[in-house]
């Protein structure tokens, strides 16, 4: 059967379909380019000889939902001058390859938009390795090495649970916030080792609150400015009326103690937000106990402090800083030991706390990433090998504005 089209068709506009033919969910079209003039790779003359064809079959992207197979039949020519034989040129299918370039090409941006990889074998009808090997070589020629941080940068963790360890380091753009590398453990030293080879012009770096992410940009970086991020210093106020809550409801009666666990939302919500029922069970509580009380009132001092000190400009950081001892004095007069173990860890934290409010940046964007990364991770089933979980991570990110209608 002879096709006479009337438009290219993408990725085959040079070629001419002999015929084509369906069998059950499959499509077969018989393909060949019009003969025409070759340089000699071996000696330059031109030359329109045919020596001889070979049938080559070639998987091609589906056509409505069918898979697709190419039989190209190949020419090649033998040079007048030389006698080198050699292969036609084409545009659709490289040399050794099995597969077109459209098919190829459409792979490689599923491999990474994709849930699972095996999920693109499925679609494309191919085996999950050769799929693998797709994505595999997409990272070699995208991933690419750190050359140099940028000014600011943001870092935290993530459970990663590859072979490299159970916790992962992802480093973010603190200004852009695009994911710039991910390390294979969290430990001092493998940070502290690669911020001395990439970091010599960060200036400011913002993380939680952990001593050993600490100490290791110190080592590295010399004075950085440190920025803890404000989700993770605030926890520590509501981990402390938390653990006074629930000490305290451990003398109630077993109807207040369940309720009272149930509507525990009511001491952490924001005073302005509470609902008229909200307001009734929160009065109930605080009136049955005393400490418990004081401590919401700490926490309310608390939600004051921090929301005038993010109104203020930063040069106004001594009055936010003078706040923040008043609010200390006020914890060690009321003397409730959760409070003052709070505190512990803000005076601490003192300086990176102050700096939170003296620039603007934060870690929230990269919670965002690992809420992401925790995505991909379990769509998996999880990831042994922690160059291609790196690599999936970083190019879902990269191709984040590409569709997923490709192919």
């Amino acid at each position: 059967m002879h096709l006479n089209f009337t438009m290219n068709i993408p990725g085959l506009e040079d070629v001419k379909i002999t015929k084509m033919e369906q069998v059950e969910d499959r499509v077969a079209l018989h393909v060949e380019l019009e003969v025409r003039p070759h340089s000699c790779p071996r000696c330059q003359e031109k030359t329109r000889r045919v020596h001889d064809y070979r049938i080559q079959k070639i998987k091609h992207l589906k056509w409505f939902e069918r898979q697709t197979y190419l039989f190209y039949k190949k020419r090649r020519y033998m040079c007048g001058a030389c006698g080198k034989k050699f292969a036609e040129q084409n545009s659709f299918i490289g040399r050794y390859q099995r597969f077109s370039k459209e098919w190829n090409q459409a792979v490689h941006v599923r491999s990474v938009k994709a849930k699972t990889l095996k999920e693109v074998a499925g679609q494309y009808g191919a085996s999950a390795s050769t799929i693998v090997r797709r994505f595999d070589l997409v990272a070699l020629h995208e991933v690419t090495g750190t050359a140099k941080l940028p000014r600011v940068i943001a870092i935290d963790e993530y459970k990663g649970d590859t072979r490299e360890g159970k916790y992962q380091l992802i480093i973010a753009d603190g200004e852009t916030r695009e994911p710039i590398d991910i390390l294979p453990n969290r430990k001092k030293e493998t940070i502290k080792q690669y911020l001395q080879q990439h970091g010599a012009a960060v200036e400011i770096v913002v993380m939680d609150m952990s001593h050993s992410f600490k100490a290791a940009v110190k080592k590295a970086l010399g004075k950085p400015v440190i920025i803890a991020d404000r989700f993770h210093f605030c926890r520590y106020i509501y981990w402390a009326l938390d653990a006074v809550r629930r000490r305290v409801q451990k003398n109630w009666n077993d109807y207040d103690r369940k309720k009272g666990k149930r509507m525990r939302y009511v001491f952490y919500k924001n005073s302005a937000k509470l609902t008229e029922k909200d307001r009734w069970y929160l009065k109930r509580y605080l009136e049955m106990d005393e400490e418990l009380k004081r401590a919401y009132e700490l926490k309310e001092a608390y939600c004051a402090w921090f929301q005038a000190s993010k109104k203020r400009d930063p040069e106004e950081i001594l009055k936010t800083k003078e706040a923040l001892l008043e609010f200390y004095r006020m914890v060690e007069q009321v003397g409730i030991p959760e409070f003052q173990k709070a505190m512990g860890t803000f005076r601490n934290w003192q300086t990176e706390i102050l700096n939170s409010f003296s620039f603007k940046y934060s870690n929230g964007f990269l919670e965002g990433i690992n809420n992401l990364t925790k995505v991909i991770k379990r769509n998996a089933f999880g990831f042994q090998n922690f160059e291609r979980a790196r690599a999936k991570i970083l190019l879902t990110h990269k191709y984040k504005n590409i569709g997923v209608h490709v192919g």
